[in-house]
């Protein structure tokens, strides 16, 4: 019998893998707090094309490490296999962190469309559920995936076409000061709209001809999740201007609204709504399995590396992070969420660039473009996600001084 995985998987594929792991429900909630900080229409959009160009750079770094460290982890592998035990700890703590702040974000996104005057509760029971589903061993599958993938896009399409047609215009939505710490903190919050970009990077046991396939895909992939960001961002824009797009908490509903179609804002809640929670459920997915691997090298509490016998699931690992997630999701604001989140992935994609430099040649123009790129957005994120992060990552150190005693097992 063999152990690898069939290769199955062509450039069309690949792509649409890229895109059902991006196109979600991050477009619906980051675009309010970008505005926001970008201060302008035109900073903004140059946000976007930042955080694109970063996400670019991390994309391309984990494609050439996964074809090196083919197991499971992503850059807690790799850190800790190019640069030392301590930097692979730190990669999957970032990890572990900021993703369970994207859930937190992705439950908001829920309570913002379904129910805005009760938000956070819904949240919370959204967190409760969707435990309570992957506790039970029910993931979200690839024919989900596309459904999702295509009602969002056809919902956002809707939002683009009525926004355009409408013929409302706030003010001047392309004008204002553009300035670099806008927009970097901006590309900052919006770089949450690109998680799971790197997912293509993790196919190399799964696509034909990966050392082609791969670099191919991920380029065409965050390509098209550009312009379906870029035209949503230039419709909401159009209709709402920065100023009402950086106070709503759900910037397509409004903007479908503003532009006299408020027969479409129902079908934006259902499209928002199920986006985030196909996200909420690969997110709590992921999260508890970083944190089973974590526990098992030593790293986190060994209780947490516990697998339920009937339903062959991380158990303790799966409520561990529900009960975290839940409690965020009562306690923080979407903006919060989403810039702690950044913080903690930007972290983790700073070590993965840090560990492609390790690999020379023509590896390290491209790594360094990211580490910087990664450095630049983290630091320029609001104070209060840079400090709360900053902190969580200093106790991420503590942790690891704390679980060192335990050999970590090779895996390469």
């Amino acid at each position: 019998m063999t152990s690898e995985l069939r290769r199955s998987l062509g450039l069309f594929d690949a792509v649409v893998i890229g895109l059902g792991s991006m196109v979600g429900a991050g477009i619906f909630v980051a675009l309010g707090p970008a505005a926001g900080a970008a201060g302008s229409g035109a900073g903004l959009l140059w946000a976007l094309g930042l955080a694109a160009v970063v996400a670019y750079c991390n994309a391309m770094a984990s494609a050439r490490l996964a074809a090196l460290y083919p197991a499971s982890g992503g850059t807690y592998v790799y850190g800790r296999e190019r640069l030392g035990p301590f930097w692979g700890h730190l990669a999957g703590w970032a990890f572990v962190v900021g993703k369970t702040a994207s859930c937190a974000a992705m439950a908001l996104a829920v309570g913002a469309y379904v129910w805005p005057g009760q938000a956070h509760a819904v949240a919370v029971a959204a967190v409760v559920a969707l435990t309570a589903v992957n506790y039970a061993g029910v993931q979200k599958s690839a024919v989900l995936t596309r459904v999702i993938v295509a009602l969002v896009l056809a919902v956002l399409a809707a939002v683009v076409v009525v926004s355009f047609g409408g013929g409302a215009r706030q003010g001047e939505p392309f004008g204002g000061e553009v300035t670099a710490g806008g927009m970097l903190q901006a590309a900052g919050l919006l770089f949450f709209a690109f998680a799971g970009y790197a997912r293509i990077a993790t196919l190399g046991e799964e696509v034909r001809d990966p050392a082609r396939t791969i670099p191919r895909a991920v380029p065409l992939a965050l390509g098209i999740a550009l312009a379906v960001y870029a035209a949503v961002a230039v419709a909401v824009l159009t209709v709402l201007g920065p100023a009402a797009l950086a106070g709503s908490a759900a910037p397509p509903a409004d903007a479908a609204r503003a532009a006299g179609a408020s027969w479409l804002v129902p079908l934006v809640t259902v499209g928002a709504a199920v986006a985030a929670l196909g996200s909420l459920l690969s997110l709590i997915l992921g999260v508890s399995r970083t944190t089973l691997a974590m526990a098992r090298d030593g790293y986190l509490p060994a209780g947490l590396a516990a697998v339920h016998p009937r339903f062959h699931v991380p158990h303790r690992a799966e409520l561990a992070v529900g009960a975290v997630v839940a409690v965020v999701a009562a306690t923080a604001d979407v903006r919060g969420a989403i810039g702690f989140s950044s913080f903690g992935v930007l972290v983790y994609y700073g070590i993965a660039n840090a560990s492609a430099w390790t690999l020379g040649g023509r590896a390290r123009p491209l790594a360094l473009l990211g580490l910087t790129g990664c450095a630049a957005l983290a630091l320029a994120l609001p104070l209060g996600s840079v400090l709360a992060g900053a902190g969580v990552v200093a106790l991420g150190v503590v942790a690891y001084a704390v679980g060192r005693g335990r050999p970590v097992p090779p895996r390469a």
